[in-house]
């Protein structure tokens, strides 16, 4: 796949490189191609690195892992994304992008793309490895694109994770984010340390 990456910080730059390692072609969409977060990025395999609307326009999968305010200013730059899949991997936990709840939402009003809630519910050291005791963790995701959910169901296997569970459409979005919030309480406020993470198991 032809993946924009919009946010080359952590859980942006994690993703990038996973998914780099199983042959997809990623295009770091960024302001300032001569200097920008996650340069370092443009060493992993099949990365190049483009203005917003350059990388946007070159691929048919666009993850956002920007701060939730900032998603006005993306979205001017975006361009046309009608049909395309926006992997929404952002967390309006401590501030929303108002008058929405959430980035998902701004994005279902203000673009015809294809929506998806997903890698949103973990730390980005899970995002770079997420393979505990050999076994890939869980990854979860909400909205109502199927197609979009089956891309990031895909993406979350080829990052190396076990599965990519659904939490169901978008009344479930809110859900998700906070479960996020449930694993940063864990993992930062509880102090258990940024290496946990959620698998479901079944008898």
């Amino acid at each position: 796949m032809n993946i924009a990456i919009i946010g080359t910080g952590n859980v942006g730059g994690a993703l990038a490189t996973n998914w780099s390692k199983k042959g997809h072609t990623i295009n770091l969409g960024v302001q300032n191609v001569s200097s920008f977060k996650g340069i370092e990025l443009l060493k992993n395999n099949n990365t190049k690195v483009f203005s917003i609307s350059e990388a946007v326009a070159k691929s048919e999968v666009i993850l956002i892992a920007v701060p939730p305010t900032v998603i006005f200013e993306i979205i001017e730059q975006l361009g046309d994304v009608s049909g395309k899949i926006i992997i929404d991997a952002t967390n309006s936990v401590r501030q929303a992008p108002d008058p929405y709840k959430t980035v998902y939402h701004c994005l279902a009003d203000k673009t015809k793309a294809e929506i998806v809630k997903c890698f949103n519910s973990t730390g980005f050291e899970n995002m770079l490895n997420p393979v505990y005791n050999g076994e890939g963790i869980d990854m979860f995701m909400a909205g109502d694109s199927e197609k979009a959910k089956s891309v990031a169901t895909q993406l979350a296997l080829d990052a190396g994770f076990g599965s990519c569970l659904d939490f169901g459409k978008a009344d479930k979005v809110e859900l998700l984010e906070k479960f996020a919030l449930s694993w940063i309480n864990l993992a930062i406020m509880q102090g258990q340390g940024r290496n946990i993470a959620f698998k479901v198991v079944r008898r």
